[in-house]
This record gives structure tokens, C-alpha cells and sequence, in this order.
């Protein structure tokens, strides 16, 4: 991976209480991450990072905007990012363990010789799950200026066409529906 330093907190220097960070992220933070499925990156991060004795909690509100492809009609459709992660970090003598036995994916491990949390991973994975897993307009907007308007067509036709010609597997259903009632 390339160097993300911006990405890097020095916890060590930071008091005991609540520090607050805050970053922009672009489609250039992604250009060491192969797969993506997205552009026109514009995510802000903020971070806010309560210091305990024992313990570091990380909260990550992700905001912002990126252009996916619509599953619907293939075109460039705008998402808004909105999500919130927690995340508790732990310091510990053997990380590596502890991370692989632990069943809470919001508890991570570090070394107790560790001095900078990296927090490029987990900004990269947050901003990916703070977009959507479907990815289309709603009803109300199919149509409109950012579809593409020859595949909603056909995609009518071919439902009209399915709908005339019934299906097998539905004439199935239907024998099942009437024996069940």
C-alpha cells in the first residue's frame, strides 16, 4: 500500500479525553486499493477518539458523495455516504492472537509498543460500506434524466413479455397456491 501518513495518529502524545479529527477523502486515496466499483469520490471522515487508560474508542462518521453504476440501466448514478462505525482498540502483548480469536468485529488489537493507530484500512473499508449494496434510484425517479432510457425499455418489454407468455415454473405456483388453500 501506498504511504497514507495523513491517515496515521500518534496516540501516544494524546491525553486521557475526547480529540477529534477530521479528513477528505478523494478518488486519489483510492488509487492504491485495486477494486473499486465507484468514482468522484467526495467522503469526509470525522473521527472522534476517547482516550481511556485501558482502552481507545473510535467513532467514524462518513458523509459525503460518489458516483456508482445503477443496477438497473447501467448509467453513472450519485450516492449520498452517510454512516457511523465504533470501533473499541485494545492494546495487548500478542495482537496478532488476540485478533484472530476475537468474535467481535469491532474490537481490534494492537501491540502495547505500538504508537500510531493507521487508520487508512479502516477509512477505505467504512467509506465501502457506507454505500449502498443496491444501487438505483427510487421508483420515483426511474425515468428521469440520469437512466438510460433504451434499457428501461427493453427491461418493459421483457417484462411484458414474461408476464404474456406465463412462465412454467409459475403455472407450478399456482397448483401449489390452490392446494394450500
Amino acid at each position: 500500500m501506498g504511504n497514507h501518513r495523513e491517515y496515521d495518529i500518534a496516540f501516544v502524545g494524546l491525553k486521557p479525553g475526547i480529540h477529534e479529527f477530521n479528513y477528505q477523502v478523494e478518488d486519489k486515496f483510492f488509487s492504491d486499493y485495486k477494486l473499486t466499483d465507484f468514482s468522484d469520490c467526495h467522503a469526509s471522515v470525522k473521527l472522534t477518539l476517547e482516550k481511556n487508560t485501558s482502552f481507545m474508542l473510535l467513532k467514524f462518521e462518513v458523509g459525503g458523495s460518489v458516483n456508482v453504476v445503477c443496477d438497473r440501466c447501467g448509467n453513472t448514478l450519485p450516492m449520498d455516504l452517510w454512516d457511523e462505525f465504533k470501533l473499541v482498540i485494545k492494546q495487548v502483548t500478542n495482537p496478532e492472537e488476540m485478533n484472530q480469536n476475537e468474535e467481535d468485529a469491532d474490537v481490534f488489537y494492537i501491540s502495547q509498543t505500538e504508537s500510531h493507530l493507521h487508520l487508512a484500512g479502516w477509512i477505505y473499508e467504512f467509506i465501502l460500506l457506507s454505500i449502498p449494496n443496491q444501487r438505483m434510484c427510487s421508483e420515483e425517479e426511474m425515468g428521469g434524466p440520469q437512466c438510460n432510457k433504451e434499457i428501461l425499455a427493453m427491461l418493459k418489454k421483457m417484462k411484458s413479455t414474461v408476464t404474456e407468455n406465463n412462465h412454467p415454473f409459475e403455472k407450478g405456483l399456482e397448483q401449489f397456491k390452490k392446494n394450500n388453500n
